[in-house]
């Protein structure tokens, strides 16, 4: 067993991350909405202040706009440690008491049959 980080996304880092590349290319808030055919530019401004995160497909577009691989657009945060199991669970991971109700015992079958 050994601990292995779980990568996190920081969304208002992203946001902002996403408002500078785009400034820098020198788009607006209105260019981008009308680059993805958004009605409202409300979901690019949630992006921007971390409320939301692109889509998948919208951020593998954007990057395609901004001209930078995805990875360069999401901001890690500090990542959180999971335990990882390489090997089979040998024992149980509840209480004995919940482990013995899944045991068949001799006189359980007994009473399938005869029932």
């Amino acid at each position: 067993m050994y601990q292995k980080a779980f990568p996190v996304i920081d969304p208002v880092a992203t946001g902002a991350n996403i408002r500078r590349l785009r400034a820098e290319r020198g788009l607006s808030v209105r260019d981008l909405q009308a680059y993805f055919g958004f009605e409202e530019p409300q979901a690019i401004y949630k992006w921007q202040k971390g409320k939301s995160l692109p889509s998948v497909d919208n951020l593998y577009a954007l990057g395609a706009l901004l001209e930078v691989p995805m990875d360069e657009i999401l901001v890690s945060a500090s990542p959180r440690l999971h335990m990882t199991v390489r090997e089979q669970q040998a024992d149980a991971c509840c209480s004995p008491l919940f482990g013995s109700l899944f045991v068949r015992r001799p006189w359980m079958r007994q009473n399938r049959k005869t029932a």
